[in-house]
């Protein structure tokens, strides 16, 4: 990857973070507009060595538990251990095929949605496994959907 590339790509992933915040704080979407800090994790995180990842993870964690304070903390290291696997996915799932891609997208996001629940009942402040699952699968397709967008919109335009 070349230098204007890797600033393009940054600059990309910088503005998926602020758009997130933009559709669920600024609008006030909230659940309504789709993860894109877990898209912008997990299409940063194949470029990017673990630690690296991780601690981007962390940083975005950070960001959605300043929004969120019910999920301070937990956001942090739900998102670092996705930021992590994410990394470390490189060596198995090569190439950007799409179907490949909406597949990640969509093991990424229910993968967070599962951490960040196992965290909040580890609190004492989850609800049922139920409660969770259909709107979990829900959301992680509907990622997935607007992940691939994203990857196309960069591919076209990089």
């Amino acid at each position: 990857m070349t230098e204007g590339t890797r600033w393009k790509f940054l600059v990309f992933v910088a503005a998926l973070v602020v758009l997130h915040f933009v559709l669920r704080v600024g609008l006030g979407l909230g659940f309504l507009a789709p993860d894109l800090l877990v898209i912008a994790l997990l299409l940063a995180s194949r470029r990017l060595r673990p630690g690296t990842a991780a601690a981007l993870g962390f940083f975005l964690g950070l960001l959605e538990g300043s929004v969120n304070d019910f999920v301070f903390g937990r956001a942090s290291l739900a998102l670092a251990l996705l930021g992590y696997l994410g990394s470390r996915s490189r060596e198995w799932l090569a190439g950007d095929d799409p179907l490949t891609l909406v597949a990640y997208f969509f093991a990424g996001t229910l993968l967070y949605s599962l951490v960040l629940f196992i965290l909040l009942a580890a609190a004492g402040a989850g609800g049922s496994l139920m409660a969770l699952l259909i709107p979990a699968l829900l959301a992680s397709l509907y990622a997935a959907a607007v992940g691939l967008g994203a990857s196309t919109l960069y591919r076209t335009l990089a």
